[in-house]
């Protein structure tokens, strides 16, 4: 079942005795988890009838004893094991998996990596209880799920605006959920988010971002490349040198994909490209008009050769910042 499904029947009160969660995304399992144990229960039926334990610090005879107890002046009892991918004996509950405690919702919490469901444990459990395949989120999945994220919340968001929160927050769903409930707390429903929100409240400067960088690479403005890169090397912890040569890899590989699909259709170019929002395509239009492909053959031979130097390797001094190779880097893409 996917976690909606499971929260939507929890929510009903449709509750099973035993639900494996599971799988290498650990937000989803979150979800469902966090939901059983703060609101499956009132607040005072939760002392008397919720049990947290901890895959690292307990066995499965612990789990045993608060499954099998029965609730006090209440329906159900929750147990939640957490991180269960640490307990060794997690395969000993099979017996209780093929025969739980109805008055028991117990809820193991497999984090960071999938079950192996073709074991005798795993069976048990495809046979008797509610398991959730927790997985990640591909890149092109992103924006989708972040704007249906803030649709919940009565936001919506502009494509830069988007384009900026992936790039620098990643696929991490528990950290960019974070960093959208700070944009719900502070705009006003309807609103609809901008670079200057994300500035504001997320702290990504909407001037001074890779995004930007690779607009001014592209137009060759040379004056703006050179604020960017100075702003970069005197706040070296807002982009992250091996970041920033990761992005302008995917821009300049997606500029030199361009060059291989002239007079086609937008749309035809933009998924070429793999291009997620048609928005950009214009920048990158323009980016292939100034730069020949033999010239962005080389660009794309620079970024491996500083993203090895970012990481150590064929650098020929140690006093050598960030800053400095990006200097170096955006001066050999330009001239």
């Amino acid at each position: 079942m996917s976690h909606d499904q499971i929260l939507r029947d929890l929510k009903a009160g449709k509750v099973q005795p035993v639900y494996f969660l599971h799988g290498t995304e650990p937000y989803f399992i979150d979800l469902v988890s966090n939901y059983a144990e703060k609101e499956l229960l009132s607040e005072a039926e939760q002392g008397f009838n919720l049990t947290v334990l901890y895959g690292k610090d307990t066995d499965h005879l612990a789990v045993l004893d608060a499954a099998r107890r029965y609730p006090m002046m209440a329906p159900l009892q929750v147990v939640v094991l957490k991180e269960a991918q640490d307990m060794k004996s997690l395969p000993e509950l099979i017996n209780y998996v093929e025969k739980p405690t109805p008055t028991t919702a117990l809820f193991i919490c497999h984090k960071h990596k999938k079950f192996n469901t073709a074991t005798k444990f795993g069976t048990a459990l495809k046979s008797h209880a509610v398991i959730l395949e927790s997985k990640e989120l591909y890149d092109n999945q992103m924006p989708a799920w972040i704007q249906d994220y803030l649709k919940s919340r009565q936001l919506k968001i502009t494509p830069a605006a988007l384009h900026l929160v992936i790039e620098y927050l990643g696929t991490n769903l528990s950290k960019v959920a974070n960093e959208l409930d700070k944009l719900a707390l502070n705009l006003p429903a309807g609103t609809e988010v901008s670079e200057t929100h994300i500035e504001t409240h997320i702290g990504i400067s909407k001037d001074y971002n890779v995004f930007e960088l690779q607009k001014a690479l592209g137009e060759r403005n040379v004056q703006r490349v050179g604020r960017i890169v100075n702003y970069f090397g005197a706040n070296p912890k807002s982009s992250p040198l091996i970041a920033t040569i990761a992005s302008l890899y995917n821009y300049f590989s997606r500029v030199y994909m361009l060059q291989f699909v002239p007079g086609k259709s937008d749309k035809e170019q933009a998924e070429a490209m793999q291009l997620r929002n048609m928005y950009f395509l214009r920048d990158y239009k323009t980016a292939a008009a100034n730069y020949p492909r033999r010239k962005l053959e080389d660009i794309i031979g620079y970024l491996h050769e500083y993203d090895l130097k970012s990481k150590g390797v064929n650098i020929d001094s140690a006093n050598y910042e960030d800053g400095d190779l990006l200097r170096e880097l955006v001066w050999k893409i330009l001239h």
